[in-house]
């Protein structure tokens, strides 16, 4: 099967983002180096990392190791929650750009709408209830990193749509991309319509599901797999690609880093096939933390509601 060659647009900046992207979330130290050196030999130019995933430093290393040129890659990172308050947000870029040894990034989102005021080693964090009601003092901070060269473009993660609705109205620079978790076991199609007609990109994470990944054991998928001589996990991630969907499957394993990168071309029977099999299961999220952090449901958007 030939390797994904497929890109999106980004709408600000005309900019082209590849379409699969290696994760790095839960990506062991000692592994992740060799992981993303894999990834990158493989043909992958898309790389998803994360400060608040303490593996940045190794995610550098295995760019190094690649020996590719940086002007080939797109790298993103994410804003960790302890760092929204606006005077802390260049910092907390900076020890990302410091831990990959880079000069900026492609792509800088906003990890979650929750401040934490401080984060305990153990327990649930304080909240800045201000911050987190109200996004725009950090989203304004971001803006200046644009201004200032350290990335090229900036956006979200785990937004509702009323979420990004009312950051719309604040922002001077609209949010590029919202990144949220997209599988067959929670496929929101209506976050995706939303984003699809408002400019935004929307990014899966967790496109296989949950660890144990019982959904690479589908009847449906595992159908349709098999009418490719494809693995569940391809199928899965070209679907999603179909949606129009970038897609950030991770593996620290060589063998399904290169599979996962190889695309199948779905038929239109068989991306309604898929779609049909997910809206029977609905939203089943895997990634929640409202109760860990004390925070209300992170999901909704009900008028009147804390956050």
């Amino acid at each position: 099967m030939p390797p994904f060659t497929k890109t999106f647009e980004l709408a600000a900046t005309k900019i082209k983002i590849p379409a699969v992207g290696l994760g790095t979330w839960k990506s062991e130290p000692g592994q992740v180096r060799d992981a993303v050196r894999v990834a990158i030999e493989s043909g992958y130019r898309h790389i998803d990392c994360a400060w608040a995933y303490k593996n940045e430093a190794e995610v550098g290393q295995g760019i190094r190791d690649s020996g590719i040129d940086r002007k080939e890659l797109f790298v993103t990172s994410k804003l960790w929650n302890t760092f929204h308050s606006p005077d802390k947000v260049a910092a907390g870029l900076q020890e990302t750009l410091d831990n990959l040894g880079l000069d900026h990034l492609d792509l800088y989102l906003l990890h979650w709408p929750v401040a934490f005021a401080k984060q305990p080693s153990k327990g649930k964090p304080e909240i800045d209830w201000a911050l987190t009601k109200d996004v725009s003092p950090t989203w304004a901070a971001m803006e200046k990193l644009v201004e200032q060269g350290k990335t090229k473009h900036i956006g979200v993660s785990n937004f509702t749509i009323g979420r990004c609705e009312k950051l719309l109205k604040q922002a001077k620079i609209k949010p590029a991309v919202n990144q949220v978790e997209l599988n067959l076991h929670c496929s929101q199609p209506e976050l995706v319509q939303w984003s699809h007609d408002h400019g935004i990109l929307l990014e899966a994470y967790s496109p296989l599901g949950s660890t144990g990944a019982p959904q690479l054991s589908d009847s449906v998928v595992k159908d349709i797999a098999a009418a490719h001589g494809a693995s569940p996990a391809q199928v899965l991630i070209s679907w999603q690609v179909k949606r129009g969907i970038v897609v950030l499957p991770k593996s620290v394993t060589p063998q399904r880093i290169k599979e996962n990168f190889e695309s199948i071309d779905l038929s239109a029977d068989e991306v309604s096939r898929l779609n049909k099999r997910a809206s029977e299961f609905g939203t089943q999220r895997t990634v929640d933390p409202s109760k860990a952090w004390g925070v209300p449901d992170l999901w909704k958007d009900e008028p009147g509601a804390k956050l």
